[in-house]
């Protein structure tokens, strides 16, 4: 796995100027991708011998490595379980995707709702990658905090 060299984290304040989480510089996007259904068929836990013969979408490979090389942290976030750590670590070896990290155990089902202290972007896949656009959306916030972004 190749490791971009520079992904060094700024210190953070809170509003009281305490010490917060540190992040990323702004120009970089942390991307959390899913892979099955996302950058590879859609291969269930249930049927683990697809996971090393399935193939990447060709526009996959291509936008991830492109988005690693521009600095950007990328890491893979699925429901496959770490049981199948390996074969997804060797499958994406072997297709030559570039990563930081490997999430195993995403919940399934879908209908996320991800809440943190940070500022997070959704971008749903539907069927191939693309340049990114920005766009307006009706989200969900917390009553009170209509301003934070």
């Amino acid at each position: 796995m190749e490791s971009k060299k520079d992904l060094s984290l700024q210190a953070a304040k809170d509003a009281e100027g305490r010490a917060a989480s540190p992040q990323l510089p702004e120009h970089v996007k942390n991307f959390l991708i899913d892979i099955d259904g996302t950058i590879t068929e859609d291969v269930p836990n249930e049927e683990p011998e697809r996971m090393s013969t399935c193939v990447p979408f060709p526009d996959a490979l291509a936008t991830l490595n492109g988005w690693f090389d521009e600095g950007h942290v990328i890491t893979f976030f699925t429901s496959r379980t770490e049981d199948h750590r390996e074969v997804t670590e060797a499958w994406l070896e072997k297709h030559g995707f570039k990563y930081h990290g490997l999430l195993m155990g995403k919940p399934r089902g879908g209908n996320y709702h991800w809440i943190d202290n940070h500022v997070v972007r959704a971008t749903r896949y539907v069927d191939r990658f693309t340049e990114l656009v920005k766009t307006t959306r009706e989200i969900e916030v917390f009553k009170g905090n209509e301003s934070q972004g």
